[in-house]
């Protein structure tokens, strides 16, 4: 299989380390180019303005994009606006994308059924392969020497 372009989403929780590690990896060992995306999503009018500090999302996909290229990986980085899931399938679909790699966060019970789950509707509904890292540490993912 070649990959010519590798989509991953990342919504700079905890989780976005290993993902990032794991995308940039099989991005330079393929020559595939990497796309980080992050997707503003709308809040909900009853939130608390103050309720959670702001996120640099520049500077978040600029973190990780740093940490992408020191991989090997050529990259390029996306901000997006809307629901998460059908952004990132239609993030895909506007620039073909051979494979997504996204996080599996393991949401359960009420709150899947309530919020849904991302990378499920992704793994449903996207035009290409998609590959689900499960949250680990990074070293696990980086290529040996």
């Amino acid at each position: 299989m070649t990959l010519s372009a590798i989509l991953c989403p990342l919504d700079f929780s905890s989780a976005s380390v290993p993902v990032v590690a794991y995308a940039a990896a099989l991005a330079a060992a393929t020559g595939a180019e990497l796309r980080l995306v992050h997707v503003l999503e709308p809040q909900p009018v009853l939130a608390q303005p103050d309720a959670s500090p702001e996120l640099n999302v520049p500077g978040q996909l600029a973190a990780h994009q740093a940490t992408a290229e020191r991989a090997g990986a050529r990259v390029k980085t996306v901000i997006l606006e809307g629901d998460a899931a059908v952004e990132i399938v239609a993030e895909a679909r506007r620039h073909p994308a051979d494979l997504i790699v996204i996080g599996a966060h393991g949401q359960t019970g009420l709150t899947r059924f309530l919020m849904g789950n991302t990378a499920e509707v992704v793994v449903r509904t996207a035009p290409c392969a998609t590959l689900l890292v499960k949250a680990g540490p990074a070293d696990e993912y980086r290529q040996s020497a």
